[in-house]
Parts: C-alpha cells; structure tokens; sequence
C-alpha cells in the first residue's frame, strides 16, 4: 500500500504566488537563478539556490549559503508572504503545457516506504548532489520542493481528481515559459480520507524526478529518528513533500549529452571507431533522433545521425536496451573514456527542454567537442526497470514540465 498524508502547508497568499513559484533548484546554474531572480526578492529561488545572494567567489555548497537559505526561507514567513494553512490538508496541482494538463495530487509521502521500496527508484544519485540537498534539508528544517512521483494510473482516483478541479483554483499563474500552473486546497475532510484510502489501494509509487531530493528526505528522517528518544513514527520528518501524477498523464522528453573532448582523437578517427558500430550518416542538420536506436550527434560544426545495430536494441535486459546505456557502453565508455558518467566531470547532461540548439551552442562555443541528442526514454521503460528492482544510467530521464518550488512548503518540525 501506498501513504499519502495531509500536512499544514506553508505556502503563497494568491496575490504572491505567481512571483515565489520559481523553477527547481537543478534547471538553473547560479548564473542563471541570479538573473532570473533578479528585481524579485520573493521569488522562492533565493531559498532554493540561496548563493544568488551571496558574492560571487562562494561556493556552492559552503555553509553559508545553506543558512543564506534557511534565512531567507524564514524572512518570507516573516514577511507574512508565506502562511501556514491552519489544518492539514492535501492540495492538488495542475500543470497544462500546449493542449495538454497533467494533475497531480500534493501530500507527504512515506520515509519509511522510501527505505523498504514501495516508493520504488530508476536511478542512482551523485554523492555532492545529494550531500547538497541533505544538508539544505537538514538547515532548512524544511522539504522547499516536491519529489515528483508517479503511480499506475487508478480510475477512482482520477474521479475524485476530476471532482476537484471543477472548482475555482486557489492559484492561476502562467510563468514566461508559458506554463500554466493551478492549485487547489483540499481541506474536506471526506475527499482526504477518499484519496488515502484510494492511495492505499495502490502497490507502488515510483520516483520521476527527483532522486536527490527524495534520497536527502530519507537521510534526514533516519537521522531525526535516531537522534529523537521519543520517536513515535508519526513526526513530520517521517514523511516527505511530493506531488503524485498519474502515468499515462506524464511526458518525458529526451535528456542529452556534452563531452569535453574527444579523448585524444582526431574527428576522422572518432568518426571511424563509431562506424565500427553504428550506421553513420551525414545530416540532417540538426539531427533529430526520430526512434528508438536512432542518435544525432554534432561534432565540428556538422551533425550525424547514428543508427543503432538490431542485436543491441534486442538486448533482454531493460537496462541494457535502453538507449541511453549503449551509448553509455559502446560511445562514451570505450571511444570516450568516460567510465562513470556519475562522477566524471568530462561529460555534462542538457534537457531536451533546452533544444537542440543548446548542444550546438555548447559545442560552437567550444566548451564541448561532441554532443550527441537521443531519443527520450518511455514511461513503460521507467515503470519495467523499477519494477525489475534496476537502475538507469544517470540522467536518463526528463520530465516536463518541471514542478515549482515554493507553492507549498512541508516543514520537518
């Protein structure tokens, strides 16, 4: 059985809403959070990437820019900007990008089903990204983003979903990306326990996005439960922020790759040791993978399709058939040398979200010598390799749209 629990949510009063919701901590550089928080003091990314307002030579992760956010978390409260609401509640969260909306219901999700794998994960995390929200987490007091997870969709859940959104929203906003976000509070006390005891019906949630954040919700709920004398299981720390979408509502787009450099071989020889595998054509220009198999890699100005061989794609294992891993083991480990994409700091991922473009920028600039487009991963994929207890190669998924930080905030205490 699944847990979804209702919790006193701090979050906007309407007339903010729209200037605190901000994009999630790991779509933006520090650059990018500066100038996009810029002229605005509320916006929930002085919480969530709180080096924006310190100088510039501090780095990320030095303790000052946890207690910068735990500062500036508590200022908003402060400023009467954030407020609780005055019982639990659960809330629901529409997301409409071009002509289709995905509805999510907002609750708090169990620790303990976290650890014994109801709540069941695709991919492994990197060590500094998840040190870094532990410790934001842990500063904060607070749970500022939700985990993005999903479950097989339920029928009698969509009905009382369907229910709640005939009624006027508490927030309505459209952000400059252009997509619209709404949320209603769910305060009746009925339609709770009706979505509880729908929830409980459920054998398994999974992680969408957010890995890190729901690894870091774990690590600190361990940590409040062995440092608490008292600990009765029902604390807040023992339960985590997220936001639970129905599967066959979610869109995946494609997570691509940048190397540095092209380990020491000329474009010719590194064109030569691909085709030893792959079919490689010249063109389109860009090169838009169009089915599963199917690469576009840019390299010196020119891009190249590459088609992968019939045995690869039929490999029995869901892991090892998935696109992102043969280029993981026939490209980037072997010709590249990038055995780790975890931990090397020679290849770097783009969201499909950012286009094309971006692996041609990245490259023309000359901070990449090769980047290379895949064709994004299914659902079906993520649900099978969860369910086989499998990981993904890191970065092999990216959901959008992204959920927004600060809507509604969870406090561990």
């Amino acid at each position: 059985m699944a847990t979804i629990r209702p919790f006193k949510g701090y979050r906007p009063k309407p007339e903010y809403a729209a200037r605190v919701a901000a994009r999630p901590y790991d779509v933006l550089n520090s650059e990018e959070a500066r100038a996009e928080a810029a002229g605005n003091p509320v916006s929930f990314l002085h919480v969530g990437k709180p080096e924006i307002d310190l100088p510039p030579d501090v780095p990320i992760y030095d303790d000052r820019v946890y207690q910068k956010g735990k500062e500036n978390l508590q200022k908003l409260i402060a400023d009467g900007i954030l407020k609780e609401d005055p019982k639990p509640c659960l809330y629901l969260y529409a997301q409409t990008m071009g002509d289709t909306t995905q509805y999510g219901i907002m609750g708090c999700a169990s620790v303990r089903e976290y650890l014994n794998n109801t709540i069941k994960k695709h991919e492994l995390t990197r060590k500094d990204k998840e040190d870094d929200r532990t410790k934001h987490v842990r500063v904060t007091n607070a749970h500022t983003g939700p985990i993005f997870l999903t479950y097989r969709a339920s029928r009698p859940i969509d009905t009382i979903v369907e229910g709640i959104h005939l009624r006027k929203p508490e927030y309505d906003f459209i952000p400059p990306d252009g997509v619209r976000h709404r949320l209603w509070v769910i305060d009746d006390a009925n339609v709770i326990n009706s979505l509880v005891g729908e929830f409980s019906r459920i054998d398994h949630l999974y992680v969408a996005d957010g890995h890190h954040r729901s690894a870091a919700a774990a690590r600190v709920g361990e940590e409040r439960a062995k440092g608490n004398p008292r600990h009765r299981g029902d604390e807040e720390y023992n339960f985590f922020l997220a936001v639970l979408f129905p599967h066959n509502q979610l869109r995946i787009m494609d997570y691509n790759r940048t190397v540095k450099d092209l380990n020491g071989l000329e474009v010719g020889e590194f064109l030569a040791r691909i085709g030893e595998i792959f079919d490689v054509t010249e063109g389109p220009h860009p090169a838009w993978p169009s089915r599963k198999g199917e690469y576009g890699m840019y390299v010196k100005g020119t891009w190249y399709t590459l088609r992968a061989p019939g045995d690869l794609l039929a490999d029995p294992d869901p892991v090892e058939r998935l696109d992102v891993s043969i280029l993981q083991k026939e490209i980037l480990g072997p010709i590249l040398g990038i055995d780790d994409p975890r931990t090397s700091k020679r290849v770097d991922f783009v969201g499909g979200i950012r286009g094309l473009q971006e692996l041609e920028r990245r490259v023309n600039s000359g901070e990449m010598a090769v980047a290379f487009a895949l064709f994004p991963t299914s659902i079906e994929e993520l649900l099978s390799i969860a369910d086989a207890g499998k990981t993904m190669p890191p970065k092999s998924t990216w959901f959008e749209p992204k959920l927004r930080d600060g809507v509604v905030v969870h406090f561990l205490s």
